[in-house]
């Protein structure tokens, strides 16, 4: 889905061009060089809105999948190497006796995360989309579909969607969750939300994670949340360390509260 990185949908269904608009305003032009290669774009957006179109209605079907059996799924979100799979470990050590999971894991490659995430209670679904998926950066609703079966749903309490590393397609993409969250490193840099603005528009949690390296960075936590609320200003941050397991549980208690459909803890 190449074209996505182009064209985006608003929360009512329609999708546009980005050579033309943004966000629904006229902005100043700027010399990006020759797009008269994408004059066709009246008829790309007809095809995305097709897509995106088939993709909500087979992630409405796996949110009834979910909810036939009562199980509360969360879509986890990040750029590459911004700490998601170690993230998911650590909260799968936590979890353990005490919660159900089951992991779709999405990848381009390799089943290394899922071996990572091997032997810790939780049921794998492992989808890598370079195998009959196109190798796309993102996962979209029948991907996930295609990993349900895989997973004992009947028997769990929670699905957590470990998406392919990549700070703009998943965000277009709804996979039937019930709740998207982001892991977000510190190494990154402060800008992050206005460049990308998509993403951490669409999540009502940043974990803020790497927060152990602070010391040695050059990183201004005001910027960054700044920033994030002039994107997002109703998302919920969480300080946390997936290396030294600070923060993470909260974020535990916040997968509890997604779990029991109760409201989701009060934090920063």
């Amino acid at each position: 889905m190449s074209a996505v990185g182009r064209f985006h949908r608003h929360a009512d269904g329609t999708a546009h061009d980005h050579a033309h608009a943004r966000d629904g305003h006229e902005h100043v032009p700027h010399d990006l060089g020759d797009h008269s290669g994408y004059r066709t774009g009246s008829e790309r957006v007809e095809v995305l809105e097709r897509i995106f179109g088939e993709n909500d209605r087979t992630a409405a079907l796996n949110r009834a999948d979910f909810a036939a059996v009562g199980v509360r799924s969360v879509n986890l979100m990040s750029s590459p190497g911004a700490g998601k799979t170690t993230v998911l470990r650590e909260t799968l050590l936590r979890l353990a006796g005490s919660m159900r999971v089951g992991i779709v894991e999405g990848d381009i490659e390799t089943s290394l995360d899922a071996d990572r995430l091997a032997g810790l209670g939780a049921a794998i679904a492992l989808v890598n989309t370079g195998d009959g998926f196109g190798g796309e950066c993102h996962l979209d609703a029948p991907m996930v579909r295609s990993a349900l079966p895989r997973l004992p749903l009947s028997d769990l309490d929670l699905v957590l969607i470990e998406n392919v590393g990549n700070l703009v397609c998943p965000a277009e993409f709804d996979v039937g969750e019930h709740a998207r969250a982001m892991v977000y490193a510190v190494t990154e840099g402060e800008d992050k939300p206005l460049k990308y603005p998509v993403m951490f528009r669409s999540v009502e949690l940043v974990l803020i994670n790497k927060i152990d390296l602070l010391p040695h960075l050059d990183f201004d936590l005001a910027a960054f949340r700044a920033n994030l609320r002039a994107v997002n200003p109703a998302a919920a941050t969480l300080e946390i360390s997936a290396r030294t397991g600070e923060g993470v549980d909260a974020w535990c208690d916040w997968l509890r509260a997604q779990v029991a459909g109760a409201p989701a803890p009060v934090i920063g």
